[in-house]
């Protein structure tokens, strides 16, 4: 979509948008939101305990058969004189998207307007995509009616548009039923061989759209992660006069706390603005919704910006009890406004009542709302009445007991809520939540189910049973997932503590694996490595995830943050991790670690390689050629800095600031295939029909040293720790933009990758890259075979079937057990040269 010949009026901007192109300029109307539960029933269970990356077996849930009911082919008066919200111009996203978060169910519906403007009466041909519902009406006539309404699902079809001649006034109503997670958006595609003319009936010159359109497009935080300093942004344009600007910083927490909002103004002429309010917000990777303008010449943006008090690792406690309790400390002064905050209160002798109240309060309103995830904070509660009841008021206590009898603790409880509970973790705390709540209350009668507690803690026995047969067959389906350990510690430290002896024998058994597994992919404090399921934030901003602060006590690096949701209970208990971890997260210099292993069904075949400062983790031919989902399939962490990480993927939107599954870091659009060997990682990407015919590295600039590009090698130092990523289509560093300087794209839809690590001196760099360059790579596109011959070292070849080979022997993965497999020093003479890394 591209801007057209100036209008006849001046204050209406023009657009063309070509075949092939989408219809993104819109005035877009207020958000609507009305409650829509349906009727409460029981769901049909379909948990087979096979949790599988990336699908669950839901069903429609009784909200969703009711809207279905409700709302498709109802009557809908065209609703003209909606108050303004923004508007929606030319990005870097062709859809236009209102994905969000809903924890009950909820009517969301967004109008929206524009004039299509043309020569002659004709009809325009489009595609038009939604996961919701879309009507289009054209001067005042409904044309269009598509209700698929399928949850998260992206349903198409062609359409046709009568437009008169003239300027054609076009009102379209987007609405779905947001089910928490909600991915909600509609894409119109011209599919004619005319361009169409769009216009803003807005009291807007061209050049001022034009420049508000760049403005938010390119808009970027200054650095990777602000620490002591206020926030700053940048600009890819400065506007021609003053622009009112308003800033609101918000947690991407379960709390979502307003964090700053400030009104400012960008100068004309000014690039860059600065947020001095900002200074000295909490630790977390934020939201920053930036709105500009004013009235009908409003536009927003959302991005994400990372906050340290301190990117130096916190001394801590030489012992692990002392780490505990300075951490559960800090949690009781800074945790965010969750239970897991009043816990840490009570058990370390608080006596603010009042911020003890408030977060109970709000804790007791999600789960009398039944709100999504309000089984991660229902376990908390228990643990935190079970343990300290006698601490608190005995009025708080009886609604804390009213509220744990009147909770729907799985789907065969009648409900007409959104709460997930098919997924591995959800299962999880589900289960752990009926166990501990039906043991606390053994003879009262729980409303939903109309069993008593003992009946209740009988049920959920036998269903942990299930979890754990699976979980211990087949390893975790979310591997190393710094999003959703914290969430799996939810429920396993509270089985540990509170089950009976075999089930917190099983759960201690599976909180050592984790630990085992944390271990083993941290560096320099921060878990990192390849995920199941990643979000931005995860890969962004790795020592301000929830799972940093584990690692810091369990092994005494890293940093503490407001993270609430697990620590509290690790830290009250009495569960230790294995002592001899540490030595795995830490390493001493000269030392290196390699693990292989399997996690979940359809299993994640992870290879790990670490030494002193570098860590190359892979997954390996994990679903080649298939849609992603949030796999991280390949990662580089360097220890030099918490923010010098490099990763490879194929993006899975357009959008650099969207939330997508996968989105345009996390996760891949379409996966490639993957091979590891100590040190060396390959990657063959095919993209095939997917429209982002390109795949990129993301560059954690701030936190290195040196960045070098050479050719088709770049190669980077951060500290000890050495890195370089060569693409055999070639390297287009991105130097403006949203991603100005941290992204580096190769195009091409088949294209091969090679990563690296190595560690040492700077005169060990020096060699480094004399290796490196020294490299010899091929990459056949036809056939899909990546060629790489180490300088000196026997070729490695990767074929897209998933034949890999070294000097001609076929290197199988055959390590299909949960349990971690871990080779010392390889690069020990003693273990062979076949067996050495090739550049470490």
């Amino acid at each position: 979509m591209t801007d057209g010949p100036f209008a006849a009026n001046a204050s209406q901007p023009t657009y063309t948008v070509a075949n092939g192109e989408t219809v993104t300029a819109w005035i877009v109307s207020d958000l609507l939101e009305t409650s829509f539960p349906g009727t409460a029933a029981p769901a049909e269970d379909r948990v087979n305990y096979r949790f599988i990356n990336g699908f669950v077996d839901v069903g429609d849930l009784p909200c969703r058969k009711a809207f279905q009911q409700t709302m498709i082919g109802r009557d809908i008066a065209p609703e003209t004189g909606f108050t303004v919200s923004h508007l929606n111009l030319p990005g870097s996203n062709r859809r236009v998207e209102f994905t969000g978060f809903w924890h009950v169910p909820t009517h969301v519906q967004r109008w929206l307007k524009g004039t299509f403007r043309s020569d002659a009466a004709r009809q325009a041909h489009f595609r038009l995509c939604t996961c919701g519902g879309v009507r289009i009406w054209v001067g005042g006539v409904e044309q269009v009616r598509f209700e698929p309404f399928i949850r998260n699902v992206e349903s198409s079809r062609d359409i046709t548009l009568d437009l008169a001649a003239g300027d054609n006034e076009v009102l379209l109503l987007c609405e779905d039923l947001a089910e928490r997670d909600i991915i909600w958006f509609f894409e119109l595609e011209v599919v004619d061989a005319v361009p169409l003319t769009v216009v803003l009936p807005v009291p807007l010159d061209r050049e001022e759209t034009k420049r508000l359109a760049a403005l938010v497009r390119d808009v970027r935080p200054a650095r990777e992660v602000f620490s002591g300093a206020a926030l700053e942004l940048v600009f890819g344009a400065a506007p021609a006069s003053d622009l009112p600007v308003h800033i609101a910083v918000k947690s991407h927490g379960h709390e979502r706390a307003s964090l700053a909002e400030v009104d400012t103004i960008l100068k004309a002429g000014q690039s860059t603005l600065t947020i001095p309010e900002t200074t000295g917000i909490s630790d977390g990777y934020h939201g920053v919704k930036i709105t500009m303008g004013s009235g009908a010449g409003t536009v927003t943006r959302v991005i994400d910006a990372a906050f340290m008090h301190d990117i130096a690792p916190e001394a801590s406690n030489a012992d692990i009890n002392g780490r505990k309790k300075a951490a559960l400390s800090f949690s009781a002064r800074f945790g965010a406004w969750r239970i897991g905050r009043a816990l840490a209160m009570v058990a370390t002798g608080s006596d603010d009542i009042e911020t003890i109240g408030g977060i109970v309060d709000a804790t007791l309103h999600s789960i009398d709302r039944r709100e999504d995830c309000s089984d991660f904070v229902m376990i908390p509660l228990l643990w935190l009445v079970r343990a300290y009841g006698d601490r608190l008021p005995a009025k708080m206590r009886a609604r804390i007991d009213a509220s744990i009898l009147g909770y729907r603790y799985w789907v065969d409880e009648p409900g007409n809520d959104v709460m997930w509970f098919w997924s591995e973790n959800h299962v999880l705390c589900f289960h752990t939540s009926q166990l501990l709540a039906g043991e606390y209350l053994p003879d009262a009668v729980f409303a939903a189910s109309g069993r008593t507690g003992r009946e209740q803690a009988a049920l959920a026995a036998d269903r942990l049973e299930r979890w754990f047969d699976s979980v211990e067959a087949h390893g975790l389906a979310e591997w190393n997932s710094a999003a959703y350990y914290p969430v799996d510690f939810i429920g396993l430290l509270a089985i540990e503590h509170w089950a009976g002896p075999e089930l917190a024998a099983r759960a201690r058994h599976q909180i050592d694996l984790i630990f085992e597994m944390i271990a083993l992919h941290t560096l320099g404090g921060v878990p990192s490595g390849s995920q199941g399921r990643a979000y931005d934030k995860e890969l962004r901003a790795g020592p301000l995830t929830e799972l940093a602060p584990f690692a810091q006590v369990a092994f005494g690096q890293g940093w503490l943050n407001n993270g609430v949701a697990s620590l509290p209970m690790f830290c009250c208990g009495d569960y230790l991790p294995p002592a001899h971890l540490a030595a795995l997260s830490q390493l001493e210099t000269g030392r290196m670690v390699e693990a292989r292993y399997a996690q979940g069904l359809e299993p994640g075949k992870l290879v790990l390689f670490k030494n002193e400062a570098a860590q190359l983790s892979t997954v390996v031919d994990h679903k080649t050629g298939r849609k992603g989902h949030q796999q991280h399939v390949m990662d580089i962490k360097l220890a030099g800095h918490p923010m010098a990480r490099l990763w490879v993927n194929h993006p899975g939107e357009d959008d650099p600031w969207g939330t997508q599954r996968p989105s345009y870091w996390a996760g891949s659009g379409i996966l490639p295939r993957v091979a590891q060997h100590r040190d060396l990682a390959m990657l063959i990407f095919d993209t095939q029909n997917h429209r982002n015919d390109w795949t990129h590295a993301y560059l954690g600039r701030d936190g290195l040293d040196e960045v070098l590009v050479e050719g088709n090698w770049l190669i980077t130092r951060s500290g000890r720790g050495f890195a370089a990523l060569y693409a055999t289509n070639g390297l287009q560093p991105i130097t403006s933009g949203a991603t100005a300087n941290r992204e580096i794209r190769s195009p091409g839809r088949r294209a091969g990758w090679v990563g690296i690590i190595g560690c040492g001196d700077v005169a060990e760099f020096a060699r480094f890259q004399e290796k490196i360059l020294a490299t010899q790579i091929s990459f056949d596109a036809e056939s899909r075979l990546l060629s790489v011959t180490p300088p000196g070292g026997a070729e490695l070849t990767l074929t897209w079937d998933g034949a890999f080979t070294i000097g001609g022997q076929a290197m199988a993965f055959d390590h299909d057990q949960p349990q971690p497999e871990i080779t010392f020093d390889s690069a020990d003479p003693a273990s062979g040269g076949a067996a050495q890394p090739f550049y470490s």
